[in-house]
């Protein structure tokens, strides 16, 4: 099997894409994660004395943590989820989001540089370094737009989707200048089993469960792509595997949804799945809150060359997978807990060690 090092594989995305590289056999899997507040190795429980995952504590901004990481696993490719995610901290304090995702990915590209430089030629040429984005770094979109595409103008409007942007152009110019064989993707909102809650989703969930207030921004009338964590895995996975060095791709679900729409979506499933529950039907506590500032008004991505050249698509239908991932919170009570009461941010579980 190959080595690949993955930065953020605690997060949601990233943990989701140990998980099938380990349940697959496709790929030994370095794990470089900094366990900030979404970090959670409670996402990695399976992972637990698996010879062929190896967790270490530390920052991308550690510029020489990661060139002895390199350097001591040999690994066949970097895919780098690492990064602060979550616009609304973004506009309360945007210095976590220049520090790792602009210099913390400079680092690594920097890091990734010489040891890719110093790879015997076969090596050389398998080596590839992937970076996941975000479709925000495109603004937004009227209704009467169509969709964002891979040759989209990048107009960030928030301090975390010009961070991402940054780093995007940085990628890109370590191709274009110094040959480093790149890919880069952007992807739609992610939902699914493990996210953090503060996302709108597993938010909806708690409130609900809890009998809280269901809070929504504006009008609700927000719109946004949705994808399973699953399936943008996948195709990651397809990309690292498939795709030419300088690739760039755009990926989506296909499933445009407002904001209000969604929340509604989670409130039927939860009355669905939790037949009898006292404060059903769930919609009656969906409350609407001052819109946040700068809020991009609709994302839509259209993943047609994912789809043309590598033959991927979305296999899970946004009414299936979020009835799965309500399910999921139901029956991860205790996940659920640690989370909220903070418990889960002491927890090593033998994975790994501390620089």
């Amino acid at each position: 099997m190959p080595t690949i090092l993955v930065t953020g594989g605690a997060g949601f995305i990233g943990s989701c894409f140990v998980r099938q590289c380990l349940a697959d056999r496709f790929a030994r899997v370095v794990n470089l994660d900094k366990l900030t507040y979404a970090g959670n190795l409670d996402s990695l429980a399976n992972a637990a004395g698996d010879p062929d995952h190896v967790f270490i504590q530390g920052d991308i901004v550690d510029g020489p943590l990661v060139g002895r990481l390199l350097a001591e696993h040999q690994p066949e490719a970097i895919v780098h989820f690492a990064a602060e995610s979550h616009v609304d901290r973004s506009i309360d304090a945007p210095a976590p989001f220049v520090q790792t995702n602009v210099l913390g990915t400079f680092q690594l590209l920097e890091a990734a540089w010489h040891y890719w430089t110093n790879l015997a030629p076969p090596r050389r040429e398998r080596f590839r370094f992937l970076h996941v984005s975000t479709d925000e770094v495109f603004g937004s979109l009227d209704s009467a737009d169509g969709r964002f595409t891979e040759t989209s103008p990048y107009r960030p409007h928030s301090p975390y989707a010009a961070s991402k942007a940054a780093a995007d152009h940085f990628v890109r110019a370590y191709f274009r200048t110094y040959g480093l064989p790149v890919l880069l993707t952007n992807c739609s909102n992610n939902y699914g089993p493990y996210q953090f809650p503060e996302k709108l989703i597993p938010l909806a969930i708690l409130h609900a469960l809890a009998g809280k207030p269901l809070p929504v921004y504006g009008d609700g009338r927000h719109v946004r792509d949705w994808i399973f964590v699953e399936d943008h895995c996948r195709a990651i996975r397809m990309i690292l595997e498939r795709a030419a060095p300088g690739s760039e791709f755009v990926i989506g679900g296909d499933c445009q949804r407002t904001n209000l729409d969604v929340v509604r979506a989670v409130c039927r499933a939860i009355d669905r799945l939790c037949p009898g529950f006292a404060l059903a039907p769930c919609e009656s506590l969906i409350e609407f809150v001052p819109d946040r500032p700068g809020h991009d008004r609709r994302y839509a991505v259209d993943a047609t060359k994912l789809r043309r050249e590598l033959g991927w698509r979305p296999t899970v239908d946004f009414e299936v997978g979020l009835d799965q991932t309500v399910q999921w919170y139901l029956d991860h009570a205790d996940w659920v807990a640690r989370i909220l009461s903070g418990e889960y941010r002491g927890r090593r579980l033998g994975l790994g060690r501390t620089p």
